[in-house]
């Protein structure tokens, strides 16, 4: 039995149980709670401070909150922390409060020679455990047996031969990269958490807070409710925009799926059709600008490409990706004949616009802002503020400071899963630059493709997704960024389109098997089974799976070339998508047979890629398979 559940997935990644303290817990947690937000604002705003001491602070109060809110296991009381969990979060405020006040002597040392104090080994220790510990809780034991390899592989790694060997690193060596420097636990990830990411769930938090979740949902409803499959269609456009301004898979998924995957259940879908498109349409979500996710971010400091770079690269792919999942659903609903809302459910555009069409103010000030150049940071504040403006001018939508005061608590609440997978990820980079791993990892790569392009991107791919596999993005896609990224780079792929890449595929681990930890969220609503799920999910998905391999032989994808390049490159990959959609569900203006799907999916595919050659091999393809569909429509005209 002990065996069975060790090896049980449940075991590998469950986490520790979600709670939302009571009574005289919540009011120490609440204040504690502002006070983290107020720092991270301030801080983002007008503090001038430095990026380690920034970090350690970020990391302090955060680690605080997890033990607070997030059980041992799934068992753990809901109401209250338990005393061990008090004794932590004391331990990490107590770490935090020892490295601010040695800040300026720690940022001013020469790392492995300046030496350390046992106060400075013992703090610097329990930072240590207590990030091991809080990755455990907040993303399973997935993430934290693989940091803990990594850490073995710094301290015992000496005694490995051949190409992966390294020299000898001392406990010492090791604590004080991971701590002490901003290449370990205090480096980029937890940094980017600690200002772009925060801001932007606060963001989307001030907004669902004012109504605006309802609003996206309504707005779709109008404008899709009355077609065949209209609820599922409804799923698609919401979480799509939800999850443009979530950045989370998961929490996208229990968001609008609580309302989308009992509606289409009750017309006739299956609980586990109807939760992967949900799974599928939300996972989405952290590839749309201008919001996009944590990894995006996290990026910008990786790269030093622009945010609104990033962004606007990243415009073309994620419509492409919503064209193939709506596609998809389309030809689906025609072809089971799924029936649309009922019309009492359906709201009236006009009227919809007119009560919540304010809120789309803040995405438009948040993409002027990004197009104007500002900082990362600077856009999340102004479409914060552009948030409680436009709320302000409707009474059901306005929010009083209690109200500001409840979403600024929520925002460190679900930054807690985020914090625990950034410091987690920090242990692993900093592992990397220690032992010079990504140089080694490259060569056995290149052993295996021969330093092939297309080969190369299908490992990088792959690895990808199973690196990430019960990781939450931002875990999954810094791992990527620097084994596989620097591999492709080497290979002759900018830097954007090599990011972008295994960004998308640190993206769709969320959703593909056997762990899709946003097929799990989706199946607790769904009441089917989670693997299913997932299956149909990466069916959905596929188009995620294709673009970023479109966009790394064309780059007019990520609008990179002439307007009319771009604009072609565009319409065509869209095309294609809607192609494939067709001959994966079987159905165009009617059933499709075997024979007709497979040459229909290579046509669509081949329209993808700018290549002309290709291009024209698939449209004449296309005027083979359509020329008697063509014929017979004549003969009906004469």
């Amino acid at each position: 039995m002990l065996g069975e559940r060790f090896f049980s997935i449940d075991t590998w990644f469950s986490v520790g149980a979600r709670r939302r303290p009571q009574g005289i817990y919540y009011w120490v947690f609440t204040p504690f709670a502002l006070a983290v937000a107020a720092f991270v604002i301030s801080a983002a705003t007008w503090i001038i401070i430095g990026p380690w001491t920034l970090a350690v602070l970020f990391f302090s109060g955060m680690a605080a909150l997890a033990f607070l809110t997030t059980g041992a296991s799934k068992h753990s009381r809901l109401d209250r922390p338990s005393v061990p969990d008090m004794v932590l979060a004391a331990v990490s405020i107590a770490a935090g409060g020892y490295f601010a006040l040695k800040s300026d002597e720690v940022e001013q040392r020469i790392a492995l020679l300046d030496p350390l104090t046992n106060w400075d080994v013992f703090f610097a220790t329990a930072v240590f455990l207590l990030t091991l510990e809080i990755a455990r809780r907040t993303t399973g034991l997935g993430l934290t047996t693989l940091v803990l390899v990594f850490v073995a592989y710094n301290l015992f790694g000496h005694h490995l031969g051949g190409v992966i060997g390294h020299g000898y690193i001392s406990y010492q060596h090791f604590i004080e990269i991971t701590v002490f420097t901003t290449d370990g636990i205090f480096g980029v990830p937890i940094r980017v958490a600690a200002t772009y990411a925060f801001l932007f769930v606060m963001f989307g938090t001030l907004l669902q807070a004012c109504g605006g979740g309802v609003f996206f949902f309504d707005f779709a409803a109008a404008i899709s409710g009355r077609q065949s499959g209209g609820p599922a269609k409804v799923a698609v456009l919401s979480s799509g925009m939800y999850g443009m301004i979530s950045g989370s898979p998961t929490s996208d998924v229990v968001t609008t799926g609580s309302i989308t995957i009992p509606i289409m259940k009750r017309l006739g879908y299956s609980g586990a059709l109807a939760g992967a498109i949900e799974v599928a349409a939300s996972t989405g979500g952290s590839l749309v600008p201008p919001v996009m996710g944590t990894a995006a971010f996290i990026m910008v400091d990786y790269t030093g490409i622009e945010y609104r770079t990033i962004a606007i690269a990243a415009v073309i792919p994620a419509v492409l990706y919503y064209v193939s999942v709506y596609a998809q659903v389309h030809f689906r609903s025609l072809r089971q004949g799924l029936q649309p809302l009922d019309e009492d459910q359906i709201p009236r555009l006009l009227s919809t616009l007119k009560e919540g069409g304010l809120f789309f103010v803040p995405l438009v000030a948040l993409t002027v802002a990004l197009l104007q150049g500002y900082t990362p940071t600077y856009v999340a504040v102004v479409g914060s503020v552009a948030v409680l403006g436009v709320a302000m001018l409707r009474k059901h939508t306005r929010i009083g400071p209690i109200a500001v005061g409840k979403a600024l608590v929520e925002t460190c609440y679900r930054m807690v899963p985020v914090a625990g997978a950034t410091a987690a990820a920090g242990l692993i980079i900093g592992g990397i630059t220690m032992t010079g791993l990504a140089g080694k990892f490259a060569h056995v790569v290149y052993g295996i493709t021969d330093a092939q392009l297309f080969p190369t991107l299908l490992l990088a791919g792959g690895l990808t997704v199973v690196l990430g596999l019960g990781m939450p993005t931002p875990s999954a896609y810094i791992l990527a960024a620097a084994l596989m990224a620097p591999i492709l780079s080497q290979l002759g792929v900018e830097a954007l389109q090599a990011h972008l890449f295994v960004l998308y595929f640190a993206v769709m681990s969320a959703l593909t098997p056997p762990v899709a930890v946003a097929a799990y969220a989706a199946s607790s609503i769904a009441e089917d089974n989670p693997l299913y799920i997932a299956v149909l999910a990466v069916k959905f998905a596929l188009a995620a799976f294709l673009v970023p391999f479109a966009f790394v032989y064309g780059p007019e994808l990520l609008m990179i070339g002439s307007p009319g390049a771009i604009v072609i490159a565009a319409l065509t990959a869209a095309a294609g998508l809607v192609l494939i959609a067709a001959a994966i569900e079987g159905y165009l203006d009617g059933p499709l047979s075997a024979g007709f799907r497979l040459p229909l999916a290579l046509a669509g595919l081949g329209l993808m890629f700018t290549d002309l050659r290709v291009t024209v091999i698939s449209l004449a393809l296309l005027a083979v398979l359509f020329a008697p569909r063509a014929m017979r429509m004549l003969g009906r005209w004469r």
